[in-house]
Parts: structure tokens; sequence; C-alpha cells
């Protein structure tokens, strides 16, 4: 099956817990603290399989998670890193915040590899906190948690050329000539419900990636039929062979087809319909009326399109237009989709988030910094007590508190600690 979107949950390791030691040796009366630092939290990358074509893989598995980083111990013992995790995506992939749209990535290289969301921070050890007037400090610092995100995986095919059309004009039947590939041909609409891509091999040593791209109708742009999942896979292509059905055997008009398939391609994308075209006049075998393919040949040169005369079930000029587009994607610059200048990778809360709220009862101070500072603190040991204090200082939260008027003996609610204020 071929799955070409999806929406995943990841989450980056959590860093592991600073330990809290003391050392204690015979004949040593005062070893003082020897707690490890907490082990940084796995990292969460994506990276491209080039055995895969499809994202089926995760259809049904949709969270996944980097390893936690173990805990420090006494002794100055570190604790163990979180092991990385690798996504494996196939080539082509683009990777988005499912909440903005933004996108995060475009895997579209062999071998590349991005990271995504980094693992948090280890905690610190109370050997750390240990200075000339707290010798013995009974706190450490919890690891940092890790960022836990959605995102959406959306596969666009790599293709040097592509060929659209209605269905039913014989854009399979040019697919299958030409290469190996074995998509599904009959004489219905809608016979191909997915891209299929085969490779090109030219007799003057030519070669190019050719795809197949399931019928489009009108409407496809605003996601009539399946028209934005055929029309994604057609963004990456240099070059667009646009078959049209010239026979009048099912009393289409060329010209209406050709101007409706680009208007489509228009309203997708202003990008999409400027890219370099071909028109390929197809069924030329059972042209019931010369006309046809006259008008046709008259709005190609209007527009400045070459056009081929071609029978894709009697291979009449297929030779002849595959050596061609052979020769004009030499010419052709690669496509890229998007211009990532500044990629986004996934950043840990800043500790120097916070807020403060004035409420009925008092003061609520709020936010990640906050919640860091009291993960490290012992609120039964007065020594902590005290690193608490200096870390509000430190951390502009009492400055700010003064802004907003606080006063000797009113209440401050720091997470589910309560106190009362003092100058």
């Amino acid at each position: 099956m071929f799955v070409d979107y999806t929406k995943i949950i990841v989450k980056s390791g959590d860093g592991g817990n600073g330990a809290i030691s003391f050392r204690r040796e015979k004949y040593v009366a005062a070893g003082g603290p020897d707690g490890g630092d907490g082990g940084k939290g796995g990292d969460v990358y994506f990276t491209v399989n080039p055995d895969a074509n499809t994202l089926i893989d995760f259809r049904y598995n949709k969270k996944f998670k980097a390893e936690n980083g173990k805990n420090g111990s006494g002794g100055h013992c570190y604790g163990k890193s979180g092991e990385d995790l690798y996504i494996k995506v196939p080539k082509g992939t683009v990777i988005k915040d499912a909440e903005t749209d933004r996108v995060i990535a475009d895997l579209s290289e062999d071998g590349q590899t991005e990271l995504i969301i980094p693992g948090g921070r280890g905690g610190k050890g109370n050997s750390h906190f240990a200075t000339s007037t707290r010798q013995a400090p009974r706190f450490a610092q919890d690891g940092e948690k890790g960022v836990e995100k959605e995102l959406i995986l959306e596969l666009k095919l790599i293709a040097d050329v592509g060929l659209v059309g209605f269905p039913n004009v014989g854009k399979s039947t040019i697919l299958a000539t030409v290469t190996k590939a074995t998509p599904k041909i009959a004489d219905y609409h809608f016979t191909t419900l997915e891209p299929n891509l085969g490779v090109v091999s030219t007799k003057n040593n030519g070669s190019f990636v050719l795809a197949d791209i399931p019928g489009i109708i009108e409407g496809a742009s605003q996601g009539t039929g399946l028209g934005l999942q055929f029309l994604r896979h057609i963004e990456r292509t240099r070059l667009l062979l646009h078959v049209i059905d010239v026979s009048g055997s099912e009393g289409r008009n060329p010209v209406d087809d050709f101007n409706k398939v680009n208007e489509e391609l228009k309203q997708y994308s202003e990008k999409l319909a400027s890219r370099k075209q071909i028109i390929v006049a197809n069924k030329c075998d059972i042209l019931q009326s010369e006309e046809n393919f006259t008008n046709l040949s008259k709005v190609a040169s209007e527009k400045g399109y070459e056009i081929y005369k071609i029978s894709a079930a009697t291979k009449e000029g297929i030779e002849e237009l595959m050596e061609h587009v052979a020769e004009v994607i030499k010419t052709l610059p690669k496509e890229e989709i998007y211009d990532i200048k500044d990629r986004v990778v996934y950043e840990l809360k800043d500790e120097k988030e916070f807020e403060v709220e004035k409420t009925e009862d008092g003061f609520v101070v709020s936010g990640p910094a906050i919640d860091r500072i009291l993960r490290r603190v012992n609120m039964a040991d007065n020594e902590s007590m005290y690193y608490f204090q200096k870390c509000l200082r430190e951390s502009g939260i009492e400055d700010e508190l003064r802004k907003q008027g606080v006063q000797e003996g009113d209440t401050v609610k720091f997470g589910n600690w309560d106190f009362e204020w003092y100058e």
C-alpha cells in the first residue's frame, strides 16, 4: 500500500536527575558531597532510508520516544545518557509541525540525517552546589524534561519528469512502455490510484526518473477527489509531460483539457504552473479528426510549448520523445521545494521564562523557570531554602514581584507551595 501522508507524535528523552550523596568512608571524617550528574536524554533524528518508498510503516506505529537519561549516583558517578532515536523515512519526506504547519526539514538527499528534537539536559548532582559557606548541600538538580511534538510526515516523490493529464489519456501506458514499471492499465477512468515510478534509459545513454501521476480532475487543487495527494508528487519534478488524448474517442476537446489541467496546476502553485512543460499528443493512431491535433498545436505554438505526436499503444514517436526529454533534463536545475534558510530544531524551554500574576489572594509565579528551580530545592532543608532565594533573585522573579507591588506579609504561590513575603 502506498501511504504518503501521516501524523506522528515524537518525544525526546528526559534528562536524568542529579544525585544527593555524601562521601562516607572509614577514616574520612568529612567526605563532603559526591553526588554525580544525571545523563542527557536521547535526541530525536530523522534519517533517509534508501530502501523505503512509502510511509506505510507509520500507519499503525504513531508514537516514538527517545530513551531517558539515567540518574546520577554517589561517588561522582554520572548517569548514562539516553540512546538517541533515529526515525527512518523515505527519500523525499517533508517534516512539518502539526500545530503551525511550518516546514521543519526536507529529507531529499541520500544519507541525509537531521536533528529535530534535542534531549533534556541531565541534572547536576549536589557536589556542584558546594561552596565555602554551604559545604553540605542536601539538594540536587532534576533532569530537564524532553520535548513532545506532533509532526506531519508528507512524502513528495523524487522524480525528474512527471506525467500529468486527465484520467485515461495513456500516462500509465507510456510509463509501462518506456520503463520496467508495471502500473495497472485498463480502459476506464481512475485505473491509477497511486503514483508510479520508473527509470527511463535511452539509446544515447541518457536516463531519468519518470513518475506517472494519477489523473488530475477539475477542482483537484481544492482537494476534489484525491487532487491534493496527486499534485504534491509533481512538486519536485523538473519537467512536466502533459499527456492529452487527441483521438476524440471520448468526445473530449484537447484544447479544453490542456487549459483545465494547467489551471489546476496554477491554482495549486504558481511555481508548479511555470514549470517547463512538453505537450504529448497521445492516441494519434486512432485520431478521428486531424483538427484536434491542429488546434492543440496552435495553442502550443502560441504559449511557447513543444508538442510531440505519439501513440503509446503502438509506440509511435515514443523513442524520439524520450531521447529529447533526456537532453532537456540535462539543462534543467534540480527543483527545490522549500528554501529552508533557518531550519527549526526544537529548543528546550528557556529557563528565564516565568510569569507573575496578581490575584485576590496574593501573587502566583508560574512558568518553566520556577518549575526548574522548585525541582532543585529541598523545602525541608535550610541551606536549600537559601539557594531557593538566591535563584529567585538571579532569575529576576524577585524584581518582577516588587514591580507588581508585592508587600510585606503578602502570599506568594510557587507551584504547590505558599510563602509569606518578607523583606
